[in-house]
């Protein structure tokens, strides 16, 4: 069973892999640069600020957290798993597109990237959408690009971006749940009825 979902990941790989340009060659090297997604962050974080004005403190922890754990958990899966990239499989490497030379580390299972982008996705779109729901397109937008960009790459497979997307989707979930909670339970002031008073 692994075995065949091994082969049809490397073949979804290649066929993926295999459709590029010079254009798109500098696109995607932009859209997998953390750097280059500065502004939509700091676009993000004003959102954040408009949302929770008296409690941002709360969502800039809880944003740093989330990076934290995605980054660490995807570090100690690929020590575990020990997946070559496609770019260092030495039986895929020599077939992959690879883009200004960059091959990435040894192992990538599963995408950091990935799971990043999707975790703040997930985080933003579940603390600050619901009086703007143009959040949701805008952040999935970002999510999907960046994962593509690192299957476009060459470093790594659909299967380490789906990954990465699934956990890095149920952590941002959990912090922005684990937020709300502790926000309602520990920072928001006791109502106390006027018939009281």
């Amino acid at each position: 069973m692994l075995e065949t979902l091994k082969t049809i990941d490397e073949k979804a790989f290649l066929f993926l892999n295999a459709h590029h340009s010079a254009f798109f060659d500098q696109v995607m090297w932009l859209l997998s640069d953390k750097f280059f997604w500065v502004p939509l962050y700091l676009w993000f974080l004003w959102i954040l600020y408009k949302q929770y004005p008296r409690h941002y403190w709360t969502v800039i922890l809880s944003v740093i957290l989330l990076i934290v754990i995605s980054d660490q958990l995807c570090n100690l899966s690929k020590e575990s798993f020990m997946r070559f990239r496609p770019s260092q499989d030495p039986r895929i490497g020599a077939m992959a597109h690879i883009v200004r030379g960059y091959r990435g580390g040894m192992y990538g299972f599963y995408s950091g990237h990935s799971s990043n982008a999707f975790a703040v996705a997930i985080f933003i779109i579940t603390v600050a959408s619901r009086n703007r729901k143009y959040v949701i397109p805008v952040a999935l937008l970002y999510a999907i690009l960046t994962a593509y960009s690192r299957v476009y790459l060459g470093v790594h497979y659909p299967g380490d971006i789906l990954t990465g997307a699934i956990i890095g989707a149920l952590l941002g979930l959990g912090i922005a749940c684990a937020h709300g909670k502790l926000r309602e339970r520990y920072l928001t002031p006791l109502h106390i009825p006027d018939s009281h008073l």
